[in-house]
This record gives C-alpha cells, sequence and structure tokens, in this order.
C-alpha cells in the first residue's frame, strides 16, 4: 500500500479530494510517548539493561529505527516540534519557560480536517490549553507519579492511583467511547521516566538489581571542551540526596531544601501509599546513613540508586503498553492501528557520569522510535534512515492520506518504512543525509551550553556558543562513546571543511542561523 500523494489533489466523481478519505481506507494512529526514555532502556535496542517486552512486541511485529533523533533535547520544546512538523526557532518553542501557541497550524487540527477524532492524555507541558484536540486530558505542569491532577475543559480533578496508570485508564476510558464512525488519532504522553522516578510498589523489587558501571562513568573529559566539563548534570556531583535519590534524613535539622520537595510528593500519597513506600524506603535511607560512604564506593551506590527507580519506572510504562496493545488486539483494531512508541528525547543513564539530556551527544540527541503498521512496515524490520521527531507529523498526515503543508520540514517516515521491507536498510535513495540539532535553554538549569550541530551516519560537528566559542568534531565509527573531539586533529581536515559546509546547507535550509539565535533569546 503506498502512500506518497504529499500534496497531489486527487478529485473523485463525486468532488470529495483525497484529504477527506472515508473511515474504511483511513489509519488509526496511536501515539505514545514517555518522557526521558532512554533508547539504553528498552531491550529491544540491545543494550541487556532491562526487560520491556510489550514496547519490544512493537520492534517484533513492525519497524526499529536505530537512528533516530531529536532536534532540541529538552521536554517543551520537543513537543512543540511533534505537533508542528517544525524547528523550535519556527514554532517559538525554543526552552523550557516558553508557552505555546496554540493558534499555529498544528498536526491534530489537521487531522481533524481530514476526518480525524483527536485526543490527548498525560503529559503535556506546553502551559496554553491544548488545541486541535477533540478531547483532552493532561497534566499540571511535569505532574506527579501518584494521585496527579488531571485537566480537561471542564476543570482540574484529582486522581487515585499510579499515574502512569492512571494515564493509560483514562486512554482506555476514550477509546471505548469515541465516535467508532471516525478514525481516530491519540497522544498517550507519559510523565514516567521523569525525574524523580517514583516507583509503584510493585516495582520496588528492582532495590535487588545491580546495574554495571558504564565504562564512561569516571569520565574526566580531558579530551572535550568547556561544555563538558561545566554542566551540572553529574550524578556524582550534582544528584539531589532527597529528591533524586530519596535519602531523607529522619533528623529535619539535618535536610536540604531538596528533602522537602520530596516530602511534598509523598505527602499527595493515601496512608496505604505512603505505608508501602515507607516500608520500602526507610531501610534503605537507614542503610546509607550508617555506612558513611565516601569516594568511588559513594559514586557507585548513586548510580546503583539512580537505575534501580529509573528502570523500575520504566517496567510501569511497559505495562501499559501492553494493556493498550491488548485492547487494540481485543477490540479488532489492531489491523487498522499504527502504533509509535518514542520519547521526547533521549537520556543519560551513567555515560560520561551524567544524567539529564541537552547535549547533542548521542545518548541526548537519540532517542527510542518503533512503529507498528500492519500492511507497511515488515515484522521485525529495522531502519537505518536518519529520521527525527520533526518526521512524526508529515508521517501522522501522510498515514492520514492528508496534503502535507509545504512549511513543515520533515519527511513522512512512510519512505523508509517502505523501503526496510523492499531492502532492508530503509533508507530511500533520496533520504537525507544528515541531521540539524539546536539548544537553547542557557543559561538555565543544568548549565548545558547553547549550542547547534550538524550529524552524518559517520560524523558530527557541535558549536558551543553564547558565553563561548568552541567546536567539537567526532568520529562515530572510530569513537562512538565521543571521547575524542578531533576538531584539530590534520588528518580530519577534510572532514572538517566538509561538515562546516553541509552544516551552512542546513542552516540555509532550515532557516537557522546564530545570530538568528541569539535575537530570538536576546535577555539571556
Amino acid at each position: 500500500m503506498k502512500r506518497y500523494l504529499n500534496g497531489m489533489i486527487f478529485i473523485f466523481s463525486i468532488g470529495i479530494l483525497l484529504g477527506s478519505c472515508t473511515k474504511d481506507t483511513q489509519t488509526n494512529i496511536l501515539y505514545i510517548m514517555s518522557d526521558d526514555h532512554a533508547y539504553q532502556a528498552i531491550s529491544a535496542y540491545g543494550h541487556g539493561l532491562n526487560n520491556t517486552p510489550n514496547i519490544d512486541r512493537l520492534a517484533d511485529e513492525g519497524i526499529l529505527f536505530n537512528n533516530a533523533f531529536v532536534t532540541n533535547s529538552i521536554c517543551a520544546p520537543s513537543r512543540a516540534v511533534v505537533l508542528t512538523g517544525k524547528f523550535s526557532h519556527i514554532n517559538g518553542h525554543l526552552d523550557n519557560s516558553n508557552t505555546f501557541d496554540g493558534s499555529q497550524v498544528t498536526v491534530p487540527k489537521l487531522l481533524q480536517q481530514a476526518g480525524y477524532q483527536t485526543a490527548m492524555i498525560g503529559k503535556w507541558h506546553l502551559k496554553s490549553d491544548p488545541t486541535g484536540f477533540d478531547f483532552w486530558k493532561v497534566l499540571l505542569g511535569q505532574g506527579p507519579y501518584y494521585n496527579p491532577d488531571l485537566k480537561d475543559t471542564s476543570g482540574v480533578q484529582r486522581y487515585i492511583g499510579y499515574t502512569t496508570t492512571v494515564i493509560t485508564d483514562e486512554a482506555l476510558q476514550w477509546m471505548d467511547a469515541r465516535d467508532t464512525e471516525k478514525p481516530f488519532f491519540m497522544m498517550v504522553h507519559h510523565k514516567a521516566p521523569h525525574r524523580s522516578w517514583m516507583p509503584e510498589p510493585k516495582y520496588f523489587s528492582f532495590e535487588e538489581n545491580t546495574y554495571p558501571v558504564p565504562d564512561t562513568y569516571f569520565d574526566d573529559y580531558a579530551n572535550r571542551g568547556r561544555a563538558a566539563k561545566e554542566q551540572e548534570m553529574s550524578v556524582i556531583v550534582d544528584m539531589l540526596y532527597g529528591w533524586d535519590l530519596k535519602i531523607i534524613h529522619p533528623d529535619s535539622t539535618q535536610r536540604p531544601k531538596d528533602a522537602n520537595w520530596m516530602l511534598g510528593q509523598l505527602g499527595r500519597m493515601t496512608p496505604e501509599q505512603r505505608a508501602a513506600w515507607d516500608a520500602h524506603y526507610n531501610p534503605i535511607i537507614e542503610d546509607f546513613l550508617s555506612k558513611d560512604l565516601q569516594g568511588e564506593e559513594l559514586a557507585i551506590w548513586k548510580y546503583q540508586r539512580y537505575m534501580r527507580d529509573y528502570l523500575a519506572c520504566i517496567q510501569s510504562v511497559d505495562d501499559q503498553v501492553g494493556r493498550l496493545l491488548d485492547y487494540l488486539d481485543e477490540t479488532g483494531l489492531a489491523e487498522n492501528t499504527a502504533v509509535f512508541y518514542t520519547s521526547d528525547q533521549g537520556f543519560y543513564l551513567g555515560e560520561h557520569g551524567w544524567f539529564d539530556k541537552r547535549f547533542m551527544y548521542e545518548e541526548s540527541l537519540g532517542t527510542p522510535l518503533l512503529i507498528r503498521l500492519p500492511g507497511e512496515a515488515e515484522a521485525g524490520s529495522s531502519s537505518d534512515a536518519l529520521v527525527q521527531n520533526l518526521d512524526f507529523a508529515e508521517t501522522f498526515l501522510d498515514l492520514a492520506g492528508a496534503s502535507i503543508p509545504t512549511e513543515m520540514q520533515g519527511m513522512s517516515l512512510l519512505g523508509p518504512m517502505n523501503e526496510a521491507t523492499q531492502t532492508g536498510d530503509g533508507i530511500p535513495k533520496d533520504w537525507r543525509t544528515s541531521i540539524y540539532y539546536h539548544y537553547y535553554e542557557y543559561p538555565g538549569a543544568h548549565a548545558v551550553k547553547r549550542h547547534y550541530g550538524v550529524r552524518s551516519e559517520q560524523y558530527k560537528l557541535i558549536h558551543f556558543y553564547h558565553d563561548i566559542d568552541e567546536w567539537e568534531l567526532y568520529d562515530l565509527e572510530k569513537d562512538p562513546k565521543e571521547m575524542m573531539n578531533v576538531i584539530d586533529d590534520p588528518d580530519y581536515a577534510k572532514v572538517l571543511i566538509e561538515m562546516q559546509e553541509e552544516l551552512k546547507k542546513l542552516q540555509e535550509e532550515y532557516g537557522d542561523s546564530e545570530e538568528g539565535a541569539r535575537e530570538l533569546i536576546p535577555n539571556k
């Protein structure tokens, strides 16, 4: 089944545009996005950290993208890119301080025009209310892990339960109540596994697990510039005892401010939830305080504490993906429903000693992407094409048989999916050979400096700017962990020129520049 229509209009004898296809020919779209889910923490990607059988079903029954990236590795801007199909400097959402302009053209609005019923459930994180959705129910801000407040057109209501489960409950309820005469587009956005990683009780058992420490965990950034050295996202240095590691000292006079933040989250719990939490974490606290860990031993303890909670949160996400897939199977919807699973960006799981995201280095730039699309994506296939979240809006519209606005800047992923089925590598002949990235939130949380850059299949060129002027070049084939900046290596002089030319070309194509970025955020 081919859908490469993209703007070509065919008029039926009765005067109906293809963009308004009947329900029988339009594909339902279920888009599931978690927050800060590292691709390293999906077992289908083969890193061996955990087991995610339900998310893996999408790879087993569809296609896994090996080179999926974001345009701006931070939560709210990434969501804006998905909605608009445009880079941050075009859609106006540069960093988490912005408010999304819901009046602009977005993919749910275009799908409504194509006859779809649209819904948004879960983490929104864009400050303005959702637009273009027939139904929406969203978390306030980041949202908590327990007993969330959800807002819809009637107001705000508190729901009792674990947030990952509550969001899925609401999604399934909407599916049951939807207009079955229309195709649907539903976005299900999980809060997990965003900081501060609060597991549900059935996965407290992850405390018994021990995870391999990354070989770059004690990275000293000797071959990198100031940006890597001056960040504030070190597990060893910057991770907070109360908020991140759940160490709440029994003596209130010895608690830092971040302990009060965690106590605020615990205060949302029901007595039963709090009792289960305390029964699990109080012995951990007591054991830690009794040992007075120092140096490398403390650094490794922090890593294990982080990973246990983070991966436990992901296990709950995997459970809820399974519930959604089972529902599609049981109702017969699976045959005509495209299911996407991704994250708003990647995340560091101790690589280079870090947590969080933001940098253009691989663990942050990359994001998981798995798609099940019966009849289009062959079961068990994969694609090595360089794809971005910039491409999602165009893909949704292509699936719907709707016209893709020329101002959108991505490419439909139906091309790589079709190519993966036909040739195996999933890279169409006319596909992009490089991707562009731009990060803006500095000064800001975690102190990651502003930067932009280009990544090809083998090389990556990054320019850090604003209060710094430093360039970095990496050979990803020889140095996949990005430990050696070869910007001044004469052996890479030709590569540097080629990557500089490619960067300039992409900036012209996408209408971006360093000067323009300075004008967009003049007060920082």
